[in-house]
């Protein structure tokens, strides 16, 4: 795996992926998704081998350094397209001296540079956020080519950043969905754009890729006020409606004044001792034919 060029920008990830703020965003979002599934492995059957594990547009390396420090028998890759992401993790690495975690630059949206029956284990999470429609498709059958027989797919997604009591919130998550859909033409799977629309999806995209044995596991995380995860989860959603604002500007989907008045009034709303809000994601994996 490559470790030391970099990669064109070509699979439609619409924040920056080499910006310090996005690198520390995605330490927070993989902290959380880790601790409200019950662990980097949960739901997955104790039988699982795990000799060779891949971790797909892998970030920072969280999830690949808390199976490798779990399971030091194994060796744990991880790829994304990012240079900074792929230092950072590589790095941590060093520095923790977990010495069966690896990481390259490796771009999804094209075929793996791995060869057949290399893996028993490959992960993704949140892959909606660089791939459209079409990229699904032969993303998962280059993940049952790189899979051993018996070794499992697994796709953990969201639709949505969250349903809460404040309207500004909401309005956030309208604008971020709209802001997704807008980037590329069948990007989204929902009917009416309010949503990514991909969870319903997971189940006949593996099955359509020659997965069988397709198993679910649905993940709430409560960031009401007073939560464990209400600064953490509220915090990670400014710093990505700050993040996009650019974007969302010069697709006119928001003017320069009404940004400033929502992230005022969404400042005010998710600090009030009376918000509620949910983050639902779902868990999807699925098995290669022996």
């Amino acid at each position: 795996m490559s470790q030391d060029s970099s990669l064109p920008q070509t699979n439609g990830y619409f924040l920056d992926p080499e910006s310090a703020a996005e690198m520390a965003r995605l330490i927070n979002l993989d902290r959380l998704t880790t601790r409200g599934m019950g662990g980097p492995l949960a739901g997955l059957p104790g039988t699982v081998a795990l000799s060779h594990v891949l971790d797909i547009a892998c970030g920072p390396g969280g999830w690949v350094l808390d199976v490798a420090f779990a399971h030091p028998e194994s060796e744990v890759a991880g790829i994304d397209v990012s240079t900074t992401m792929i230092h950072y993790a590589n790095a941590r690495a060093r520095s923790q001296q977990i010495g069966n975690a690896s990481f390259g630059l490796m771009d999804a949206t094209h075929p793996l540079d791995f060869a057949d029956n290399s893996f028993d284990l490959v992960n993704g999470r949140f892959l909606i956020g660089f791939l459209t429609r079409a990229n699904w498709p032969p993303l998962l059958r280059e993940g049952l080519r790189v899979l051993r027989p018996g070794g499992i797919m697994r796709l953990t997604e969201t639709d949505v950043p969250g349903i809460t009591s404040s309207p500004a919130f909401q309005r956030y998550c309208d604008l971020t969905t709209a802001l997704y859909a807008s980037y590329a033409d069948g990007r989204s799977f929902s009917a009416d754009g309010k949503t990514y629309g991909i969870i319903p999806m997971l189940e006949p995209l593996l099955t359509d890729a020659g997965f069988v044995e397709i198993q679910r596991k649905d993940h709430s995380v409560d960031f009401s006020a007073g939560k464990e995860s209400w600064a953490e989860i509220c915090e990670a959603n400014v710093v990505v409606f700050t993040l996009i604002k650019d974007a969302l500007i010069s697709k006119h989907l928001i003017t320069q004044q009404a940004f400033e008045d929502l992230l005022m009034r969404m400042h005010i709303e998710i600090r009030s001792d009376d918000f509620q809000g949910r983050w639902n994601y779902t868990t999807v994996w699925g098995t290669k034919p022996l």
